[in-house]
């Protein structure tokens, strides 16, 4: 009888891109290996309600897979109140004892565990796994760049004893070694350069990094194959994966009549006409610059397709209902012809249609890899966490993106408030929507990752590398 083996699987909590791509890298792994079965283990957090729809749809939707099963972890007093006070990484912590006792539960059972795939922000769970005597995986939903910048900056830190908060605000360029060109500090992520805790933290989970058995990353080599080869060519670093790119092209189980609408005014434009502009489930911004943005749209005549948030800061009170009432006055009656506002996208859909030409994007990897896959070039405008670094990969070392502003940081606590002039975001319109060498490298890009993920493909090898390795102890952990 052929023995089967059970991967637990601890995504981040009240992170639904997290969730999601590490549903779909179950689904992927299930579907190679039928000995194997996966139990996600979901640890339950306050969080907004959009997002919690999006991800009871995500569980809804994998019920029928048998071998894929969720199970939530206990939680007890200590748990709500760092939940209630927003402390992400103590709450993590305060999850231990609830996964020990699920895992125990499990061994019990007679199940037998292959090893833990943690996401690359529950670290802390690799000492519960050690506890058991078992293996630890990272699931990375970043891309290769990103995570050769945390080691680099792990090691500057560790190994020359150099404060890396150092370089915030600063002209300094890096020899990064999984970027092709210089990487300029002003495109730190936030994050590493947080003196407040959040530089440790980020350093921290680095550090973890190096005790797990391999890295499964959500990329593919066609696209980021010079980080990959560095990554791989240092000892110091565990065996990494490239098995992307990893997507929900079902969509995130939006309001049905909404997509409708959407899906059916986009139906109505010429091909390649729309610029579709989104900025992730906690991208906003306050007045001044939903004017600008306006305003540049307005002047560039084209057609757009505009998923407007509502603001959480720098407006009055009663503004935050409607973020409508943030446009400039007269600005929909004027690009009514033009134009269409929404608040929720479904941007699988929206980026798999014909109509649309260019994307304004925050540069998030889970919008990234779907640009990608449906051939859309895309303007980057990052916000927050790696963004910035997403960017400069994207503009500088790939050139496959425009820039709006590559080194753009949204200021959470609303001290200083950033405007990215109407000039900066119509140059970047333009470029995207009327770049024919960028669409023709994006359409490039687009077919390599399918092809990557087709029998024969690298990601599809590098997934079997992985199953190999860490359910059969066949070969080793590095190609």
């Amino acid at each position: 009888m052929e023995e089967k083996a059970d991967l637990v699987f601890i995504p981040s909590p009240g992170l639904a891109g997290h969730l999601i791509s590490a549903v779909e890298i179950a689904h992927v792994l299930l579907g190679r290996d039928h000995r194997l079965s996966i139990t996600v283990l979901n640890m339950n957090i306050s969080i907004d309600a959009k997002i919690t729809s999006v991800i009871q749809s995500v569980l809804s939707s994998s019920s029928d897979d048998r071998r894929l099963r969720f199970l939530d972890v206990p939680q007890d007093a200590a748990a709500a109140e760092h939940a209630k006070s927003h402390n992400f990484s103590e709450f993590v912590k305060s999850q231990k004892r609830g996964v020990r006792q699920v895992v125990s539960q499990m061994i019990s059972g007679s199940a037998r565990l292959a090893g833990f795939v943690v996401d690359m922000f529950c670290t802390e769970m690799i000492d519960v796994a050690k506890e058991f005597g078992l293996p630890s995986y990272i699931f990375f939903t970043s891309g290769a760049g990103s995570l050769g910048l945390m080691f680099y900056l792990q090691a500057l830190q560790d190994e020359e004893n150099r404060d890396v908060t150092e370089f915030k605000d600063s002209d300094t360029e890096l020899p990064v070694p999984v970027f092709a060109n210089p990487f300029p500090t002003k495109v730190l992520p936030t994050m590493a350069m947080d003196k407040n805790g959040g530089s440790a933290r980020f350093l921290s989970i680095a550090r973890k990094f190096k005790e797990s058995e391999g890295i499964m990353i959500n990329t593919f080599i066609e696209l980021e194959g010079h980080a990959i080869k560095a990554l791989s060519d240092d000892d110091k670093i565990p065996p990494v994966y490239p098995v992307g790119p990893v997507l929900n092209l079902k969509g995130d189980g939006g309001d049905a009549h909404e997509s409708e609408a959407i899906l059916g005014w986009l139906d109505k434009q010429q091909p390649a006409s729309v610029v579709f502009l989104c900025f992730g489930s906690m991208g906003s911004f306050g007045r001044e610059q939903v004017r600008e943005i306006a305003l540049a749209l307005e002047r560039s005549g084209r057609r757009f397709l505009w998923s407007l948030r509502r603001p959480t800061r720098g407006v009055k009170e009663g503004e935050n209902a409607d973020p409508l009432l943030l446009l400039p006055e007269g600005f929909l009656e004027r690009t009514a012809d033009k134009g269409k506002m929404i608040g929720w996208a479904p941007q699988v859909a929206v980026l798999s249609h014909p109509a649309v030409g260019g994307f304004v994007t925050h540069c998030g990897w889970n919008s990234i890899l779907e640009s990608l896959w449906c051939g859309v070039p895309t303007a980057a405008w990052p916000l927050y966490a790696e963004q910035q670094v997403n960017a400069f990969q994207l503009v500088v070392d790939l050139g496959i993106a425009a820039e709006i502003k590559m080194d753009y940081e949204q200021d959470w606590t609303g001290d200083r408030q950033e405007i990215v002039a109407a000039e900066e975001i119509e140059r970047g319109i333009r470029e995207v929507m009327d770049g024919g060498q960028l669409r023709e490298r994006v359409k490039e890009m687009s077919e390599k990752a399918r092809v990557a993920v087709l029998p024969g493909g690298s990601s599809f090898n590098s997934i079997g590398r992985f199953i190999d390795y860490a359910l059969h102890n066949k070969g080793t952990p590095r190609s």
